[in-house]
Order: structure tokens, then sequence, then C-alpha cells
């Protein structure tokens, strides 16, 4: 692989998951600056059973999973976030969703990351028909997940019609 090869898959990378990160972070920074924790901002009132800002504060993952374990949260999240710098020049310029699923997941978990080494805690504030509430980085995080379900189906439909068009199939 050549180093310009290299150096734009990097670009790409830097570029989604640095888009990520700031929106997510410049959301986090407004929420925190605007409402005290746990007050609720609702925009219109016949939008609140529907959706809601909540300024909540996140000890866990993804819906408090993993509850109060912040050093192991952060443990993984370096892990992830090393396993798709490794492993993201390796990915083939053609597999747009891998390479866009993976970026989105690193903005996503960074995002998080940098709220965890700086508050020990992840601010969340989107809160929508449910309880549940997160954050942009969550949001990415879940569509960088859909995107690789996408790319791996169609992926698994393109072998499936090439082998029917295979000599000897009806």
């Amino acid at each position: 692989m050549t180093q310009s090869m290299t150096w734009g898959n990097y670009k790409f990378l830097a570029g989604i998951a640095g888009f990520v990160i700031v929106l997510d972070q410049a959301t986090k920074a407004m929420v925190r600056a605007n409402l005290a924790l746990e007050e609720v901002w609702v925009p219109f009132p016949w939008l609140e059973p529907y959706a809601r800002i909540v300024h909540w504060k996140n000890e866990g993952a993804s819906f408090g999973f993993l509850g109060e374990n912040n050093s192991l949260i952060i443990m993984i999240s370096l892990a992830v976030i090393g396993a798709i710098v490794y492993y993201f020049p390796k990915i083939s310029l053609n597999d747009w969703s891998m390479r866009l699923a993976l970026a989105l997941l690193m903005g996503g978990v960074t995002g998080n990351l940098i709220d965890r080494l700086i508050q020990g805690h992840v601010t969340d504030f989107l809160s929508i028909i449910s309880y549940n509430i997160f954050n942009l980085a969550d949001v990415a995080n879940f569509a960088g997940v859909i995107v690789l379900l996408i790319g791996i189906v169609q992926e698994e439909w393109e072998k499936l019609k090439s082998k029917d068009k295979a000599p000897g199939n009806p």
C-alpha cells in the first residue's frame, strides 16, 4: 500500500470522525452551558411527549450498560479506537460501507471518550419518545452499526446474485 493511499484513507476517517466529534462536543457544551443537570427544555409544548432536551449525566455506556465502571469503558473505548486506526487502511477503497461505518464509530466513541476523560461521565441530552437519553456520539455509533449491517447485507446479496449467474446455474 502506498503512502498516499494510506494518507487518503486516514483523511476520510479523520474528516468524518472529526465532524462527528466537533458536532457532538459543541452540542454537549451548549446543553451544559444552558441547562442545569436534569433540567428539561421543550421548545413547543405539543412536542413534549415525543422529543425533549434533558441535561443528563450518564456514568455507564449506552443505556447505562456497565453502570458506573468509567475506567473499564475508557479502556474499551481506547481499544476500539486503536483497532479502527490499525484496521482502517486495510479496507478496500471500494468498501464504502465499512469505511463510513468505522469513521462514524470512531467519531462517536471518541466524542464520548472525551467526556469521560474530562468530566468522568458522558453528557446526554436527547430524549425521543422513550425515556432513554442519548447524545450525537451515540447517534453516530448507532448509524455506524446500521451502515455496517447494510453493507454486509448488500455484499451478501451481490455474492448470491453472482453465484446465480455462474455457469451451470439455471
